[in-house]
C-alpha cells in the first residue's frame, strides 16, 4: 500500500524511538494506527483547539500582514494541494517564494518566538522540509504573526475567566482585562512578525523518506491486524 504523510505530520514520524532496539516511536507508531483506521474504517481521529481554531480563522489576515511587511512581491494564499510519491501537502503561500504562516495565540507566546535566535519547533522545521521536497524549492520562510483574536474566541475567553472566577455577574474589568490580552493594534506591525530562514536539506529529506517507507511496513501490517 502506498500509504503517504502529510507534511504538516512528518514530526510526528521522526521522533526517536527510546531503544535502539525499535523502528518507530510510540508517538509515530499512534499516527500510523490513525492513518489505518481511517483508510480501513473510514473513522477520522480529529483534533482541534482554541489556539488551533484561532489559527485557522485569521490565516488570511496574517497572510495579507506577511504581504505587507515582508519585501519577497506579491502573494497570495495558496489552495493547490501537492503530492508526490511520499507526501501530500498545502502550503500556505508558494508564489516566487514558499512560506508558511503561523498565528500566535497571545502576546506572550509571539514573544517567545521573537527572541529565538533559530527555529526550535522541530515539527515547523520538518513540515518546511517536506513543502520544499513537494515544490523544488530549497528555502522556506517559517512566519510567525501577531494578529488580533477573533471576537467570538474572545467571547469564550471572557465567559471560561468569568468561570475560572467563580464569578455569575459580568465584570468590566475582567473582560477588558481579557480584551487587552487579544488586541494587538497597537503594536507596530513591523514587530508582529517574525520571521525563520530554513534551508532545503537534502539529507534531512532522505531521512524522512527512508522514515516513510519504514512506516509503510508497519502501516501494512495494522491493516491486516485491525
Amino acid at each position: 500500500r502506498t500509504m503517504k504523510i502529510r507534511a504538516s505530520q512528518i514530526g510526528r514520524i521522526m521522533s526517536s524511538p527510546r531503544t535502539k532496539s525499535e523502528k518507530l516511536s510510540q508517538t509515530t507508531k499512534s499516527y500510523i494506527l490513525e492513518l489505518a483506521i481511517a483508510e480501513k474504517y473510514g473513522i477520522v481521529k480529529e483534533f482541534w483547539s482554541r489556539y488551533t481554531d484561532k489559527g485557522n480563522e485569521v490565516e488570511d489576515e496574517a497572510i495579507a500582514l506577511v504581504n505587507n511587511v515582508l519585501n519577497v512581491g506579491f502573494i497570495f494564499k495558496n489552495e493547490e494541494n501537492l503530492k508526490n510519491e511520499w507526501l501530500t501537502g498545502t502550503p500556505d503561500v508558494n508564489t516566487d517564494v514558499l512560506i508558511d504562516v503561523k498565528s500566535s495565540w497571545d502576546s506572550f507566546t509571539f514573544f517567545e518566538k521573537v527572541v529565538e535566535d533559530e527555529l526550535k519547533n522541530k515539527d515547523y522545521y520538518y513540515q518546511l522540509q517536506g513543502y520544499m521536497w513537494l515544490t523544488g524549492k530549497t528555502e522556506a520562510l517559517l512566519c510567525y504573526c501577531l494578529i488580533d483574536t477573533p471576537l467570538q474566541i474572545v467571547e469564550d475567553e471572557i465567559r471560561r475567566e468569568h468561570w475560572r472566577q467563580n464569578l455569575i455577574s459580568e465584570s468590566d474589568d475582567l473582560r477588558a482585562f481579557v480584551e487587552a490580552k487579544h488586541t494587538f493594534g497597537h503594536i507596530d506591525k513591523e514587530k508582529r512578525v517574525k520571521t525563520f530562514k530554513i534551508a532545503k536539506d537534502d539529507n534531512v529529506i532522505e531521512a524522512i523518506k527512508t522514515r516513510i517507507e519504514e512506516c509503510r511496513e508497519y502501516y501494512n501490517e495494522l491493516i491486516e491486524r485491525i
